[in-house]
């Protein structure tokens, strides 16, 4: 299974509702999730094939800043 992480700044229950739609869209994920206690509020996403740029789309597309992180 791939494991992606990426910065965001998803920071609060609110958030993570308001992007959940969009990332359970996603072809690929199984599975995510957020670390609000992280400052860098990392989003950590599981699945199969799961394509980085589909990801930060969807992030973006729910309102939320994200990027890659190596």
């Amino acid at each position: 299974m791939e494991e992606l992480k990426f910065k965001t700044n998803i920071n609060c229950n609110n958030c993570i509702r308001a992007v959940s739609g969009f990332l359970d869209d996603v072809l690929g994920v199984e599975n995510w999730e957020v670390d609000t206690d992280n400052p860098d509020k990392v989003l950590t996403v599981k699945g199969e094939v799961v394509e980085p740029d589909a990801v930060v789309e969807a992030v973006e597309d729910a309102g939320f800043d994200i990027e890659v992180i190596q």
